[in-house]
């Protein structure tokens, strides 16, 4: 996975476009909440390089978002029951 210089702001439809493609993108939330950025893509495409990428540059916890007929079948809970925080 090729490094960049720049960050782009790109508009949502933009970001849409880039997680279809397959792309890994920054969501950066305000900076009056926890002034932070996320990682997200597709997880269909995610390949074994992009997940590396998440753990050895962001650092943060790896997240997937399961349904619970999902959660069912693989025969796992929710890690987290409720979101405390509000947008």
């Amino acid at each position: 996975m090729q490094m960049v210089d720049f960050m782009n702001i790109n508009t949502i439809p933009e970001i849409i476009e880039d997680i279809k493609a397959g792309k890994m993108v920054i969501i950066m939330d305000d900076e009056d909440r926890e002034n932070e950025g996320d990682l997200i893509m597709a997880a269909t495409l995610a390949k074994p390089d992009d997940i590396n990428f998440m753990i050895t540059h962001a650092r943060g916890l790896v997240c997937l978002t399961l349904t619970s007929e999902r959660c069912k079948k693989i025969k796992t809970t929710s890690h987290v029951q409720r979101q405390p925080s509000t947008l």
